[in-house]
C-alpha cells in the first residue's frame, strides 16, 4: 500500500505587519493635516495682498515639518520588520 501525504496549505505571510499597515496610516495622516495647513491664503480682493495670511509660520514652518514627519514615518514603517507571530 502506498501511502498518501496530503499537503497542508502553506500559509503566506504578508509583506508588512499589522503595525506596519498602521503606522503607514498614520504617516498619510500627518502629511495630510501638512497639506491641509499649508492651503488656503486667498485673498478676497484680487488688488490686496495680505502678507500675514501668505506669509503665516503656520504655512512657512509648521506644515512643512509635518509633512517631512509624515515622509520619515512612512520610511520607518516601510523599513521596519515586522514580528513573527
Amino acid at each position: 500500500m502506498s501511502t498518501i501525504k496530503k499537503q497542508q496549505p502553506s500559509i503566506t505571510k504578508g509583506l508588512f505587519g499589522k503595525e506596519n499597515y498602521l503606522m503607514m496610516l498614520a504617516g498619510l495622516v500627518v502629511m495630510a493635516l501638512g497639506f491641509f495647513l499649508m492651503a488656503g491664503g486667498k485673498s478676497t480682493d484680487p488688488g490686496v495682498f495680505n502678507d500675514d495670511d501668505v506669509y503665516s509660520t503656520t504655512r512657512i514652518t509648521i506644515a512643512p515639518l509635518l509633512i517631512i514627519a509624515g515622509f520619515v514615518i512612512e520610511i520607518f514603517a516601510i523599513m521596519r520588520k515586522p514580528k513573527e507571530i
